[in-house]
C-alpha cells in the first residue's frame, strides 16, 4: 500500500464494512525499503464464508499483495 495517511484505515475498511472482527494486527518492515511495512491481520472466519471471501476480494483489489497464510475452521465446543 503506499505510504500516505490513512492508506492502512483503506486496506483494512474492506473488513469493516462485512462486519469481520479483525482480532489482531501486526507490522513488521518489508525489508524491500526504508520505512516499507507488511501487515498481518487475523480475522474471525474461514475464507470460504461468502462474507470472508468477499472482503478478501476486495482487499486484493486494492492492495499491492495479499497472501492468505492460513484458515482455519472453528473449534465447537
Amino acid at each position: 500500500m503506499p505510504s500516505k495517511p490513512g492508506a492502512l484505515l483503506n486496506m483494512l475498511q474492506c473488513f469493516a464494512d462485512n462486519n469481520i472482527n479483525m482480532t489482531r494486527i501486526e507490522s513488521r518492515p518489508s525489508r524491500q525499503e526504508l520505512w516499507e511495512y507488511i501487515f498481518y491481520v487475523d480475522i474471525e472466519g474461514h475464507a470460504q464464508d461468502k462474507i470472508i471471501s468477499k472482503a478478501i476480494r476486495r482487499l486484493k483489489s486494492e492492495a499491492s499483495m495479499v497472501k492468505l497464510l492460513g484458515s482455519y475452521p472453528r473449534a465447537v465446543i
